[in-house]
């Protein structure tokens, strides 16, 4: 019996096999004879995600050898991507092509298929997450069978797979929405928190990028804001807070300390007081947190399950080391962010079941009655999907 772990070794799994296709046709292969056999599928990526999305105790696959960009257009501003490819392979060869994603987050550790999968985000209020810059996706069913979706083709099988939770199919490529490539200029600083609160939508505006981190038991936040910039890159790259370069190398931060993480998103609006009720509890209840939390602006979509879905949006991140429990601070944060209508990052930890995410996304039925569609036999489920399942409660 094979053995998986996330990033940070807080999930853990004991799958049948680890299996890794070197294509489509041993993929199809493999879904074909675990269907035939009723052989629950999971698929990992990068493992990069707190959400326990990627255990199984049947088949796993290891989507690593599907790497690489197939295609550029950069004159429509499309790439072709398999969907295996980690995003810090992907700064390099979009640059020498002409583009660049349109955003992303400030880890590049993940595969760009997962993080598609999972509404994954960086900074900015006129800036989607990346599943909003999905244009067409290939998948293998469960069944084995090959099926290519779009807005155009398969339209109702696209609206699951912009944000699929790895549950629909087993997604080889995808097409995503590129930009011209760009440079930025990256700019660090220190300002008292309320001040920052009171002018945090100002910063939004003003600045592509804006975020910040605020250290519990601190009065002060560590601001970031980033600009596009005709300046020539700076090698070699400075620290964070002072580069100039191309985007991919100033999105991009080292962030090696295991952690696990709790991210919800809000009504723009509704972010400076959430933090401040939040900075109140982790003061009179978690005195000792080491960790900072993180403040981010996302543009609203039209994805039916995104986080950012019909509302501009900011998120708030809190984090704890994995040395130490992290379930009670992540339930108590949560209770805070779900008084301010927050809705849970797919990709990190929540403790929510079907009937809190019916309330929360109106297509939650609709994304699950497609979905059972093209995976009748729910191989694709493991224990933490089934349990979010319309009926499972």
């Amino acid at each position: 019996m094979a053995e998986w772990q996330n990033w940070s070794g807080r999930l853990r799994a004991h799958p049948e096999q680890m299996v890794v296709p070197r294509n489509e046709e041993e993929l199809m292969q493999i879904l074909a004879q675990a269907h035939a056999t009723d052989s629950p599928i999971g698929v990992m990526g990068a493992s990069h995600s707190h959400s326990p999305l990627v255990p199984t105790d049947g088949i796993l696959l290891d989507l690593s050898r599907f790497s690489g960009v197939l295609a550029v257009d950069a004159d429509s501003g499309r790439a072709r991507l398999r969907a295996g490819t980690r995003i810090s392979d992907l700064g390099v060869p979009l640059r020498d092509a002409g583009v660049a994603l349109m955003n992303q987050g400030d880890i590049d550790r993940q595969s760009i298929g997962g993080a598609v999968a999972t509404g994954t985000h960086g900074t900015g209020r006129t800036l989607q997450n990346l599943s909003a810059s999905l244009l067409e996706a290939r998948l293998i069913l469960a069944d084995g069978q090959v099926v290519d979706c779009s807005p155009e083709k398969e339209p109702e099988l696209f609206e699951v797979v912009r944000l699929g939770l790895g549950a629909v199919g087993i997604t080889t490529e995808i097409t995503l929405r590129v930009r011209p490539a760009y440079r930025l200029q990256e700019k660090l600083w220190l300002e008292d928190l309320d001040a920052v609160l009171q002018r945090v939508e100002e910063l939004a505006q003003d600045h592509r990028h804006f975020e910040f981190f605020w250290m519990p038991g601190s009065e002060r936040a560590a601001c970031k804001t980033l600009i596009e910039t005709e300046a020539d890159p700076v090698y070699p790259l400075a620290k964070e807070g002072k580069r100039t370069a191309w985007s991919y190398e100033v999105l991009a931060n080292e962030r090696n300390e295991r952690h696990s993480e709790m991210e919800y998103s809000l009504p723009k609006e509704n972010g400076p007081a959430c933090l401040r009720e939040l900075r109140d509890m982790l003061a009179r209840d978690f005195p000792d947190l080491a960790w900072p939390i993180e403040y981010r602006s996302v543009k609203e979509d039209d994805i039916w399950i995104s986080s950012a879905r019909g509302r501009p949006t900011v998120t708030l991140s809190v984090h704890q080391g994995v040395e130490h429990a992290d379930e009670p601070l992540f339930r108590a944060s949560e209770q805070i962010f779900r008084r301010y209508d927050g809705r849970p990052h797919w990709g990190k930890v929540h403790f929510l079941n079907s009937e809190d995410f019916s309330q929360i996304h109106p297509r939650w039925s609709d994304w699950w009655r497609i979905r059972d569609r093209f995976d009748p036999k729910q191989l694709l489920l493991n224990s933490h999907l089934h349990g979010l399942r319309p009926d499972a409660d």
